[in-house]
């Protein structure tokens, strides 16, 4: 059964990042006169775009959840797997309480955040070199540009500018852990 759950984790991760990407950007295109720059990522979960980005990025928080569970179950690692379980949670949140219900909402995408930085960073000691400096260097960025997006300091790039700074870098370590993880197996004989 451990087997099973070391070929799972891998796969869970990337894809559940990788069909949230795709899903945000057919989200942004159905949102009539969405910008990057000025409407957040959550801007997506109400009107046109919701029937498509509030699955997206529950499918992606429950993916990269189970992922962990897997991975947990498979390398025994609690810390990265318990960090990326309550990032799930939270993106699993995102999804279901959207941007109009308020401090809920608040809370949910803040885990998501939040705790998506530090399982990067955490990751780093399950990763080899590069990747595990990468890790830690897009965690920091997350961490970063998320206290600079609660302090209301977008550097000139608006609300939702900075607020992708937070999330883009945690999207892409997902799918880079993922496929670190799905090249550990195969890598095995």
């Amino acid at each position: 059964m451990s087997n099973l759950f070391r070929k799972a984790a891998g796969p869970l991760i990337l894809v559940g990042a990788a069909q949230f990407v795709v899903g945000m950007m057919l989200a942004e295109a159905l949102y009539p006169g969405y910008s990057v720059a000025n409407n957040t990522i959550s801007a997506l979960g109400v009107g046109p775009s919701a029937v498509i980005f509030n699955p997206s990025v529950f499918l992606f928080g429950l993916m990269a959840a189970a992922g962990s569970y897997c991975l947990w179950r498979a390398f025994r690692v609690k810390l990265v797997a318990v960090l990326i379980i309550v990032a799930g949670i939270g993106a699993m949140g995102v999804g279901a309480f959207p941007s109009n219900t308020g401090v809920l909402h608040d809370v949910v995408s803040f885990m998501a955040f939040f705790f998506g930085g530090l399982s990067a960073i955490a990751a780093f000691r399950l990763e080899k070199a590069t990747l595990n400096y990468i890790s830690v260097i897009m965690g920091l960025l997350a961490l970063i540009a998320l206290v600079l997006y609660a302090t209301n300091n977008s550097l000139g790039l608006g609300r939702g500018g900075i607020e992708r700074m937070v999330a883009y870098p945690i999207i892409f370590w997902a799918v880079a852990f993922g496929g670190y993880l799905i090249a550990l197996e195969d890598k095995k004989p």
